[in-house]
């Protein structure tokens, strides 16, 4: 069950950062036409548009390594750690987004406000007043009219908020992945009752772990065993009494062994006057069965 819900986090955070490296590609996506079109026509671009650029390009490129080794890495100290702080880091950056576009708030008609100028949102598009090409004053880009750049910038102001939100969702999932991580690792022996609390780790070629009651049974059967072995081996240290071992040298009495040891049955020596508990007389010698 821990490793279902091991696996299952990680399959979460991974779909969390896919959605995340959608929301951070449409805003560079929009941005990267913004700036293509003002490079064509030689405008200057304002900085704060080169900054929701330069943010969300980092945002796609770490998102791809998230979205790649989150499966792997993912509840390992060191590597939560860090992207816990790439993630605050950039739910930060992308509410700066969402501040330097907020024009996109606004309403798309009529007089509008865009990173490519302002005027009626009704305006054609076009490729410049000397038309597509390559020569002086023609341009490679199409400008489209202010109403959809408008909606683009619209679009880009609210996967900001959306990805801002996402960003703060995936770094307290890190804190939950460590916390799983650690409970994993705390799986073993221990002498207070068989085995730590914890999951485990499922062994290669299908073998998997036993489960905690049951490596407790087997620790309680191994103890009865050695026991049970100790008690043997205390029955067979002498013959008729206390304080012999296997290493005393005894006369080979009825049977028994040099050395202490014996076959088995303990019988009477010749003479010791024993009664028969059953009342019959019986030959006064003794015999092994």
């Amino acid at each position: 069950m821990g490793l279902v819900k091991g696996g299952f986090q990680r399959l979460f955070q991974t779909f969390l950062y896919i959605l995340l490296f959608c929301c951070a590609g449409i805003i560079l996506g929009v941005y990267s036409y913004f700036l293509s079109v003002q490079a064509d026509r030689n405008v200057v671009i304002p900085r704060w548009q080169q900054a929701v650029e330069g943010i969300s390009g980092a945002a796609v490129l770490y998102l791809i390594f998230a979205v790649v080794l989150t499966c792997c890495l993912g509840g390992v100290a060191f590597f939560a750690f860090l992207a816990l702080v790439l993630d605050v880091l950039f739910a930060g950056g992308m509410i700066a987004i969402a501040v330097m576009t907020r024009d996109g708030a606004s309403s798309c008609t009529g007089r509008v406000q865009t990173p490519l100028g302002n005027g009626p949102a009704d305006s054609n598009g076009s490729f410049g007043s000397n038309g597509f090409g390559t020569g002086n004053g023609e341009n490679l880009t199409y400008a489209a009219s202010l109403g959809s750049i408008c909606r683009l910038n619209t679009a880009a102001f609210a996967v900001s908020i959306v990805a801002a939100f996402l960003f703060l969702c995936t770094a307290a999932m890190q804190v939950a992945l460590v916390r799983h991580h650690k409970k994993e690792k705390r799986y073993g022996p221990s002498p207070d009752n068989g085995y730590t609390a914890g999951y485990g780790k499922k062994k290669r070629f299908g073998f998997g772990r036993k489960n905690k009651g049951t490596a407790t049974k087997d620790v309680e059967l191994g103890r009865q065993s050695s026991d049970g072995m100790t008690g043997t081996t205390v029955g067979n240290s002498g013959v008729g009494g206390v304080g012999h071992t296997q290493d005393d040298a005894l006369p080979n009495v009825n049977g028994a062994a040099p050395g202490g040891a014996h076959n088995g049955y303990y019988t009477a020596p010749t003479g010791t006057g024993a009664v028969n508990p059953y009342g019959y007389q019986t030959n006064n010698t003794s015999t092994n069965y």
